[in-house]
């Protein structure tokens, strides 16, 4: 039996035992982890079967035929793209066990606590202080742009466990708790008028030794990996030809054939191409991603992603002349997902303005993908070799 056999065979035994039409959601995702199913190219019981993570794509397409659930990425999109697979590369068995499963059910949803307000783009430059009290860690520190903070049990966490180490060196990576003492949520308002993010203060929180990913100072590392997977997540996910941002637009261009001028049709046909080599390069790249090790293409994906949705959006605001100037909530709201596609063009446009600053800078992204993909010379750091307490600040 070929791997394609074995997990369509997987696929229709678990369609056939929980009815998709009957079974609760959070039951059948409880059993299409069970299966191997919800990461086939994770181990055998840690929700894979340890088989080539393209044939992910088959299983999906099965299941969406069958009528499964899907797995709610958009509560739950810190948790899926990025702590499951830096769970799998840095965590022990006991973490493993305990996590993955509720995280891909959506039973337990998971926010980031990385950037803070004097290190956001200088990730190395955290200066939340974890320090060890026995079997403990006890953590002081704020931390910004929370996404889903509001409705997260679990955090990622990077903290500076070691200030007399150069910056890149004195890190560690947690699992914070954050229904844990001392871990309080602000709300953030946007330019939408939401507060899908964050700012989070951490006081005197104590976390086990325990929930400790990766060995003491390997945070850094830890950290990379995480942001290499989020920039996939974000820029790299599967989409059909038109899906994403481009799908707004092109049906707006096809439904006001009298706002049609030749400028913003050369503009129309490049955006549309470049949305499409976008989504064949992230298709090129999923099939070359190993198991929880994402490699720098990322960035240069998100980096695409993050010019396109302005681009297409402000597009898009044009197209609609003055209709594109109504804005349809101004309501202030803590929303579970962000759906860019489903809202209105204001909303896109506006929303859009977020997307070359979450999830790493286009600016930091040009840096990486110029020093790790492209070869060339990095730029002159002034911090090399000196103590991060000693930095200016």
């Amino acid at each position: 039996m070929t791997d394609i056999d074995e997990v369509a065979k997987r696929v229709a035994t678990l369609l056939e035992d929980h009815d998709p039409a009957t079974t609760d959601r959070v039951e059948f995702l409880g059993a299409r982890f069970d299966a191997g199913l919800a990461w086939v190219h994770f181990p055998i019981g840690l929700g894979g079967l340890g088989l080539a993570r393209e044939l992910q794509n088959h299983v999906d397409a099965l299941l969406a035929a069958g009528g499964a659930p899907d797995t709610e990425r958009g509560r739950n999109p810190i948790g899926l793209g990025m702590a499951a697979p830096t769970i799998l590369a840095y965590g022990t068995a006991e973490q493993q066990r305990r996590y993955l499963r509720p995280l891909f059910t959506c039973e337990e949803i998971w926010c980031q606590l990385f950037s803070e307000p004097g290190a956001g783009s200088d990730l190395a430059g955290v200066a939340t202080r974890a320090v060890r009290d026995g079997d403990d860690w006890v953590v002081n520190g704020q931390k910004v742009w929370t996404s889903g903070a509001q409705n997260a049990r679990f955090a990622i966490l990077l903290a500076r466990s070691d200030p007399d180490a150069v910056k890149h060196a004195g890190m560690s990576y947690f699992v914070c708790d954050m229904t844990d003492p001392g871990v309080e949520v602000r709300p953030l308002r946007q330019i939408t008028g939401e507060a899908e993010f964050n700012e989070v203060f951490l006081t005197d929180v104590r976390i086990p030794d325990a929930n400790r990913l990766g060995a003491i100072g390997q945070g850094w590392e830890v950290a990379n990996a995480t942001l290499m997977s989020e920039r996939v997540a974000i820029g790299g996910h599967a989409m059909p030809r038109e899906g994403g941002m481009i799908g707004p637009v092109a049906r707006t261009w096809r439904a006001h054939p009298e706002r049609r001028d030749p400028e913003l049709h050369v503009r129309l046909l490049k955006s549309w191409v470049d949305a499409e080599v976008a989504r064949l390069t992230g298709a090129r790249l999923r099939q070359k991603l190993a198991a929880g090790r994402p490699g720098p293409e990322g960035s240069a994906l998100k980096l695409t992603f993050a010019r396109l949705a302005q681009q297409l959006s402000g597009l898009e605001l044009e197209l609609l002349g003055e209709d594109g100037l109504r804005y349809g909530d101004w309501t202030l709201r803590r929303p579970e997902t962000v759906d860019m596609i489903g809202r209105d063009a204001g909303y896109r446009y506006l929303r859009a303005k977020g997307n070359s600053i979450e999830g790493g800078t286009s600016e930091v992204l040009r840096n990486i993908v110029g020093e790790r993909v492209l070869g060339l010379p990095p730029e002159p750091r002034g911090d090399k070799g000196i103590p991060w307490k000693d930095l200016p600040r």
